[in-house]
């Protein structure tokens, strides 16, 4: 059975005007790191990989620098800003004192990462006591409060966008756990008090705040002099927090580049129970393949994306259709149109919700059912009251009885059948492995399932493997078993080089970063005494003693002979010049292979006859390697030479 992996993937709802889809994509990210920027911060440091001392400044510019990195890949519409404190210099919205937005030409201050302002960040340090100085802006005898113009300036940065569509964090770094510690009295007490009511403000918008505490060598980050009360942690959260802090400081150095997708409703559900008792589901995707972004075609001139848009042109008079376009069908003689609008409404078979139609034992779902990736079911009481308690009660029936749902999606697209599978919840000592809730799998239609083809009908004609054979081989599979095996340990190559590819470029780095392939063979285990004395044995029980495998390899064909043997040319051609010495001189050699291409022959000449009146070419040759039978395309050895002046 042939399956489009993009409408295997693709969410039911994924039309532009629909109103669920806009609702989706609507849902992003707006994030403000806070830096501190105090002395304290540029005097205190830490080992860092490379056996190095860094100071926390540059710890807390690294994490933010390679969290932005990775967020331009994994979520690009998400919109983030740069802010520090304790500053000397000053630049924000309300002029406020010890704040300074850090920002970059064609930028907003709160907006789309871009590669300008990454280099930016990563050169900041250099000129940062230049150009924007370090000082404490909480001082004794002074009411100036940095922090609490800080939350001030990051909530007014914060401001655009609906809380119930956008999540809104405040990120903030510090290694001061007392910034109040050098004042006395009543003047702390009321600081304390407006920077905590500053906070409060900011989290009743629906704007949370983060905290990650840098802690110096001997002195560990003490949360309860006054950011547990800033960040609201009470009791035995405080002493789980420190150790998760640094772990989430760690991700944002050490996380991969990968496309990560939220963990947002695919699209709200109506599930009817009976005819008179409906309640209200949350689906979720599971899982989605991870792919390169999509192509974004740019303007040549000014670099900027391009909108594409369509018309339609009369054919007898070439006037534009102002008027959206119909369809027609030929009926008695007769031309019936229709509207975009009503071809929808016919094709749509129903509403698009779950219908529930009865209940079957498990044993009846078998794993060749699965036809796709299941989407995951959890109530919601937003709209219709009761339905996590109607949920509930069915969820746990369903799991006392060992019986799955049977149900009819009424996608508008695809309407089938599908089985509701109760998933019970999974605690362990480190938290919840599972939650509750309901897998939504895809029953395939009758014509979906095909029978298996043997290959040889008669069993006695077939090859089978004896018994010592088999023994071997579950031995070798033994030993080079991988124990608790993921496929979310292994990042995929292709991808990790591809983002590594668009960083130097957009960075313009001297280097490209390095990929770690994990998907390469571990040559250390696999030359293990053990695993070597496996495999030999089980290849001396299958092919025998006398087995050659020499004889078995592919024969190289002529034709990839040929290739490669005027490749190796080209390439030893190639080191004949010094190009950077040629470079630098201007003296390009007479003589250069340009490419070997596959073109048609008569094409090839007209680029070659105008390429000469645009440039100083003394002669071409054109020499066919191979020929093939495709409308007369020829593989071409290209060799121009160029007059050296």
């Amino acid at each position: 059975m042939d399956l489009d992996p993009d409408e295997v993937f693709r969410d039911d709802d994924d039309d532009p005007d629909n109103p669920l889809f806009q609702e989706r994509e609507s849902t992003k990210e707006l994030a403000v790191y806070l830096v501190d920027a105090s002395p304290k911060m540029f005097s205190t440091t830490c080992p860092s990989e490379d056996q190095k001392q860094e100071t926390h400044f540059q710890v807390a510019l690294s994490c933010i620098l390679q969290s932005l990195k990775t967020q331009i890949i994994n979520r690009s519409y998400d919109e983030v800003a740069i802010c520090f404190f304790n500053t000397r210099e000053k630049k924000n919205l309300q002029d406020l004192n010890g704040v300074f937005v850090l920002n970059v030409n064609e930028r907003e201050d709160l907006d789309r990462p871009t590669a300008r302002l990454l280099k930016t960040i990563d050169g900041i340090e250099e000129v940062f006591m230049k150009e924007i100085g370090s000082q404490y802006g909480i001082v004794s005898g002074s009411r100036e409060n940095s922090l609490y113009n800080a939350l001030w300036a990051a909530q007014a940065l914060l401001r655009k966008g609906s809380a119930k569509t956008i999540d809104k964090r405040i990120l903030l770094f510090t290694n001061e756990d007392d910034p109040f510690g050098s004042i006395k009295g009543a003047t702390k007490f009321d600081l304390i008090r407006t920077t905590l009511q500053r906070a409060k403000d900011a989290q009743d918008l629906g704007i949370s705040i983060e905290l990650f505490p840098l802690s110096c060598p001997n002195e560990q980050f003490n949360l309860s002099l006054f950011y547990a009360d800033l960040i609201g942690l009470e009791g035995g959260e405080l002493a789980q927090f420190l150790p998760s802090a640094g772990d989430r400081l760690q991700d944002m150095k050490d996380q991969l580049k990968k496309r990560m997708f939220k963990k947002r409703i695919v699209r709200r559900l109506k599930l009817s129970i009976t005819n008179k008792l409906s309640i209200d589901v949350n689906s979720y995707a599971l899982i989605r393949p991870t792919l390169p972004g999509a192509i974004t075609w740019l303007d040549s001139i000014s670099n900027r994306p391009l909108k594409t848009e369509m018309s339609f042109i009369c054919a007898d008079t070439g006037a534009l259709f102002l008027e959206p376009s119909k369809r027609f069908q030929l009926y008695r003689n007769q031309v019936i149109k229709f509207s975009g609008e009503e071809l929808s409404e016919i094709k749509r078979v129903s509403a698009g919700h779950l219908r529930l139609l009865g209940f079957k034992p498990l044993s009846c779902l078998k794993d060749h059912h699965n036809l796709r990736p299941s989407t995951f079911l959890y109530p919601s009481d937003e709209e219709l009251g009761g339905s996590t308690c109607i949920f509930i009660a069915l969820h746990r029936s369903m799991v006392k009885l060992n019986r799955f749902a049977v149900a009819f999606f009424g996608s508008p697209s695809r309407p089938q059948l599908v089985a509701l599978v109760a998933q019970d919840e999974i605690i362990t000592a480190g938290g919840q492995v599972e939650p509750p809730g309901m897998n939504m799998l895809y029953l395939p239609y009758a014509d979906d399932i095909r029978h298996v083809e043997e290959l040889h009908p008669d069993p006695d004609i077939a090859p089978r493997a004896t018994d010592d054979q088999v023994k071997k081989a579950a031995a070798l599979m033994k030993r080079i078993d991988l124990k608790d095996f993921s496929v979310c340990q292994f990042a995929n190559p292709a991808l990790q080089r591809h983002y590594a590819v668009l960083q130097a470029l957009a960075l313009e780095e001297d280097e490209m970063p390095e990929v770690n392939d994990e998907t390469v063979p571990d040559e250390e285990g696999m030359s293990r005494p053990g695993v070597v004395k496996a495999l030999e044995e089980f290849k001396l029980s299958v092919y025998g003693e006398n087995y050659e495998e020499e004889a078995e390899k592919e024969k190289v064909s002529e034709a990839s002979k040929k290739r490669k043997a005027v490749s190796e040319t080209a390439s030893q051609k190639c080191k004949e010049y010094d190009w950077a010495d040629l470079a630098d001189n201007g003296k390009p050699p007479r003589h250069v292979v340009v490419a070997y291409c596959m073109v048609k022959p008569e094409l090839f000449v007209s680029l070659v006859a105008w390429y000469k009146t645009t440039h100083h070419i003394i002669s071409t040759s054109l020499n066919v390697f191979s020929m093939t039978s495709v409308e007369g395309i020829v593989g071409c050895r290209v060799e121009v030479l160029f007059d050296s002046t």
